[in-house]
């Protein structure tokens, strides 16, 4: 998926990175939409759930959705997500969450995301993020519909 924004970067992206409890679900369930929208990115990017899964519902939640689940050891998960993006490739990645344990990821890949959900959104996170968003699916929506995140971004 190759983005051209003005002022800001030639983005090439090849991987999108969520996170699950607060950003992409509520108190461990999937938010309404979120489905419908991984499903129709997954053609053009691949998406991976990076996740401490703290409601143990991850695995069946996103069960049937074209993602890779990576679930997250209990210890320094900020790091285990950076880390994960990295090996990705941060030049290549689109990342989103809302949790403290998501700003490292978020800084550090080529285009940060962070949401506003229910569960909120962490200060840290929101001032390491590209862009700020009110929900996971206005989130999705900026790279189904990538003249959004041009508006968004261009200088």
């Amino acid at each position: 998926m190759i983005i051209d924004i003005p002022g800001f970067e030639k983005l090439d992206l090849k991987d999108l990175v969520l996170d699950f409890n607060g950003t992409m679900a509520l108190d461990g369930h999937l938010l309404e939409g979120v489905g419908e929208r991984i499903k129709s990115l997954s053609g053009q990017i691949s998406v991976h759930v990076v996740t401490a899964d703290t409601m143990g519902s991850a695995l069946a939640e996103v069960h049937g959705l074209p993602v890779t689940l990576e679930v997250l050891h209990t210890d320094r998960q900020d790091i285990q997500k950076l880390s994960y993006v990295q090996k990705l490739g941060v030049e290549h990645c689109v990342c989103i969450g809302n949790g403290r344990n998501d700003r490292l990821m978020l800084r550090e890949a080529i285009l940060g995301v962070a949401v506003l959900g229910t569960e909120g959104l962490f200060a840290g996170t929101a001032q390491a993020a590209d862009v700020l968003c009110r929900d996971i699916c206005s989130a999705l929506d900026l790279l189904k519909n990538p003249k959004r995140l041009i508006a968004c971004l261009r200088s």
